[in-house]
């Protein structure tokens, strides 16, 4: 809105101003200027769907049926077929950094990603302890721990997307660096002596897959309670 004019004219004789102001017509209203003017904030761009960290998302998902195609091949026994499994696994695995990495450094962070991402890692993940259990290499009560728990996390993360997602925290990263590390170490046709190694990695998987499965419960009950309370329902 415009400021009236002051009543002294500023060197301006009444009648002149007047004359003025009937043969220009109404003033239009200047745009503010000044410290307090506000600036026009341009509306940030949308981050499409399909953009590269996403894309690298999937290409972990189309892995995990070669994967599992070259651990079983061989009768799940032969050494070059194990070696094969055990590359597909690590170059699967290893997207999981990159699609992060790409997100976080070119803005292409979406909410597909977030929920994308940890289903890719769990279909990965599932399918190893799975066939490494089929192939009897593995206690099923270790599979079955850990697979309770991401399928009971990935429940979780669909009850409270209305409310918000739960992005994965340090804890849940290190439990998946940790599970990958124990596959891998299961994976590769080490001799029996590595069987201690093999044993301590995977107990320290479970110990925190159980502990991060607790955390993310404690976070979605929050999440869930904040976004009722926050629309009155």
């Amino acid at each position: 809105m415009s400021a009236a004019p002051s009543d002294a004219g500023e060197g301006m004789t009444r009648g002149g101003a007047e004359s003025r102001s009937a043969a220009s017509g109404p003033a239009e209203p200047r745009p503010a200027a000044g410290p307090h003017a506000e600036a026009a904030v341009p509306e940030p761009t949308p981050v499409p769907t399909l953009n590269l960290a996403n894309l690298l998302t999937l290409s972990r998902l189309v892995l995990v049926p070669l994967f599992v195609l070259a651990l079983f091949s061989g009768d799940g026994a032969d050494t070059a077929w194990r070696a094969v499994a055990t590359g597909l696994f690590v170059i699967a695995s290893a997207t999981d950094q990159v699609d992060g990495w790409v997100a976080r450094k070119y803005g292409l962070i979406t909410d597909f990603g977030k929920i994308a991402d940890p289903i890719a890692d769990k279909a990965l993940i599932g399918a190893a302890l799975i066939g490494l259990s089929g192939l009897g290499e593995l206690s099923w009560w270790v599979t079955i721990v850990i697979a309770v728990r991401e399928i009971g996390v990935t429940l979780l993360r669909f009850w409270v997307i209305r409310h918000g997602v739960i992005p994965a925290s340090r804890g849940g990263k290190a439990k998946t660096m940790t599970q990958i590390l124990a596959i891998v170490v299961y994976l590769l046709p080490l001799p029996a002596g590595a069987d201690p190694v093999r044993w301590v990695l995977m107990g320290l998987a479970v110990a925190l897959t159980v502990v991060t499965g607790v955390d993310y419960l404690v976070r979605a009950v929050r999440l869930r309670a904040a976004g009722r309370r926050a629309t009155g329902s």
